[in-house]
């Protein structure tokens, strides 16, 4: 369990450039173990970019300070990073044929722990899991998202997640695609790891994830750069008014460091 109140992630100026253009234009903000940070924005205006990032995408050239639970993994590569405690969930997830899901998380665990779960500890906790995502056992055994439906690749990101159990999770739109009954099986999964302690950076277009996991800390993202944040009333408002109400010069975000 990790202590509630400790910043399990923080980043300080962080930059990104793809190409030589300038993306993401300094980004500060802090999460506590147990909080739920959305970052909420329009099309094109860097979220996505900026999740990818923090998660060490290859690509994408970086700048700037990123700390989990108080330590440096800016220069790390993106499965270091995953081993001190990131996850990222995919917007579109890929399917990986021949390789079955029962057997990709298993390498997943091993592969940030260090260590191999005994089958039946194994079993026991991808059975839970499974039943909390009502997703069919028989799912075990099938090619990783291959001929899944959208909800059934978010199901499972989430699935992965609740399994590695890490200290902060970077869920990159994935409401996306979803219709309200996977939404709920989803926002559940993430309300209970965050139950755990568990801290969530939740990059969303809209309001309607918030309404079943509730956000400590909106952050409104417009050109590359957080213009304003607020609690959850903030996301209420961009929903009534749109994002052209937000002016253009950045403010302070709350839990900035």
């Amino acid at each position: 369990m990790t202590e509630l109140n400790k910043t399990v992630f923080s980043c300080r100026n962080v930059r990104v450039s793809a190409e030589d253009k300038e993306i993401v234009k300094g980004v500060d903000f802090a999460v506590r173990a147990g909080e739920v940070h959305a970052v909420m924005g329009p099309n094109g205006s860097g979220k996505s970019t900026l999740a990818a990032a923090l998660a060490g995408h290859p690509s994408l050239t970086t700048s700037g300070e990123i700390e989990i639970a108080g330590e440096r993994v800016d220069g790390l590569e993106p499965h270091e990073r995953a081993r001190k405690g990131l996850f990222l969930g995919f917007q579109y997830p890929v399917a990986i044929p021949g390789v079955s899901v029962s057997q990709f998380i298993k390498a997943s665990l091993e592969a940030v722990t260090g260590e191999t779960p005994t089958l039946a500890a194994f079993r026991k906790e991808l059975t839970a899991a499974f039943k909390v995502l009502d997703i069919p056992m028989e799912f075990a055994s099938r090619y990783i998202n291959d001929g899944f439906s959208g909800g059934e690749k978010k199901r499972l990101e989430i699935l992965q997640m609740l399994l590695l159990n890490p200290k902060i999770a970077l869920l990159d739109e994935i409401d996306s695609g979803l219709d309200i009954d996977a939404l709920k099986l989803v926002s559940k999964g993430i309300s209970q790891a965050v139950a755990r302690g568990m801290g969530v950076i939740l990059v969303t277009h809209y309001q309607r994830i918030l309404d079943h996991v509730k956000p400590d800390v909106v952050h409104v993202f417009k050109d590359g750069q957080i213009v304003q944040s607020g609690g959850p009333e903030t996301a209420l408002e961009l929903e009534a008014k749109g994002y052209e109400w937000i002016g253009a010069s950045p403010q302070r975000a709350v839990g900035g460091v």
